[in-house]
């Protein structure tokens, strides 16, 4: 799949929640926290169970990758802590799962993972059909974003590759919901990365 692992790219059509609607979770293992790679290993073994190899799965954060592509723990939590999971299922459709309901990047893939679990339930209680219907309406679908990337990073559509990162490295702090100077803004600083991400996909960059 092309879709890129970092930064998140999140499904077309699918709701955000603000910051201040996000709450903490109590998804735990031994008594503890969640980590990245717990929460990574929750999501692999659920869609295991599917049937799903890892080659057909991407797990999308805005957490940086280990070298074999897995988002890696141990990183300061992202602006924006949401998730989102891509998968081929058996007949060759791409699938996703997005939650962003949760103040942990680990939390909202363990949440992913827990849903993927409770959808299961209903193939094993004889309920495949429905299942089927169900995961339809998770079909990942790509359509043109409202707002033309160039416009969210405030460059002409034909700036270069440079210029344009530039300008999304000059947005991206500046809008970061950390940022002191400028109080920051968590809408506008998801916009701008999904500008990015809208960006490399059309200019066929791996970043």
């Amino acid at each position: 799949m092309t879709i890129p692992a970092y930064p998140l790219t999140w499904p077309d059509g699918w709701g955000r929640l603000k910051s201040f609607q996000r709450k903490r979770a109590t998804f735990t293992r031994n008594k503890r926290e969640l980590t990245i790679s717990d929460a990574v290993t929750r999501v692999r073994e659920e869609l295991g169970r599917m049937s799903i190899r890892d080659d057909d799965l991407v797990v999308s954060t805005n957490l940086e990758l280990r070298m074999d592509g897995w988002p890696k723990s141990g990183q300061r939590e992202p602006a924006d802590p949401g998730a989102a999971v891509y998968w081929r299922d058996k007949a060759k459709n791409t699938r996703c799962m997005a939650i962003d309901r949760y103040d942990r990047v680990a939390d909202n893939l363990a949440a992913i993972a827990a849903t993927l679990d409770a959808m299961r339930a209903i193939e094993r209680h004889g309920g495949a059909e429905i299942l089927n219907r169900a995961f339809t309406g998770f079909t990942a679908i790509e359509h043109e974003v409202k707002t033309q990337w160039h416009e969210t990073l405030q460059v002409a559509a034909h700036a270069s590759t440079n210029d344009v990162r530039l300008s999304y490295r000059r947005l991206r702090s500046a809008f970061h919901p950390d940022n002191a100077m400028s109080s920051g803004d968590a809408d506008r600083f998801i916009q701008v990365q999904d500008a990015w991400v809208t960006f490399c996909k059309e200019r066929g960059i791996n970043d």
